[in-house]
């Protein structure tokens, strides 16, 4: 069975999320044994951020934000899609919270609805979310 990475980097629509993950270092944690959750932006949803460009973040200069960013979006534990229930909130590897909930019996977090679901790998599952979020920290 595939790691979750080996199907990051082999599903197009992620393509520049897989981009972000190799460039931050971040891929060789999700080739770890795991398990972990993984909530992937699409490529529509990444290009759609505002503030600091996605490929503004890509630039080594900001390999810190690029981090960041992207460890709010991965999560310790396999949590599949029957697992997320009405303002649960989840910590990522780094600390940040986000909250999920259930809108006409779709689960969004943080505002994002994940659109693909349980894909699971030998090391944990992904998820794909139509855009992305703001996670809070913790402390």
């Amino acid at each position: 069975m595939a790691t979750i990475m080996q199907i990051v980097n082999a599903d197009r629509n992620l393509a520049l999320f897989a981009n972000g993950l190799k460039r931050s270092g971040l891929e060789d944690t999700l080739n770890k044994i795991g398990p972990y959750t993984i909530l992937g932006p699409v490529n529509l949803a990444l290009g759609k951020l505002m503030s600091l460009s996605y490929q503004e973040l890509l630039a080594p200069a900001n390999k810190t934000k690029l981090v960041e960013f992207l460890s709010a979006y991965i999560f310790p534990g396999k949590k599949m899609l029957s697992d997320f229930r009405n303002n649960q909130t989840l910590a990522s590897l780094e600390g940040k919270t986000v909250t999920s909930n259930i809108v006409n019996g779709e689960i969004h977090v943080n505002g994002a609805k994940i659109l693909a679901r349980d894909r699971q790998g030998s090391n944990g599952v992904i998820h794909l979310l139509d855009k992305t979020f703001v996670a809070n920290s913790s402390q």
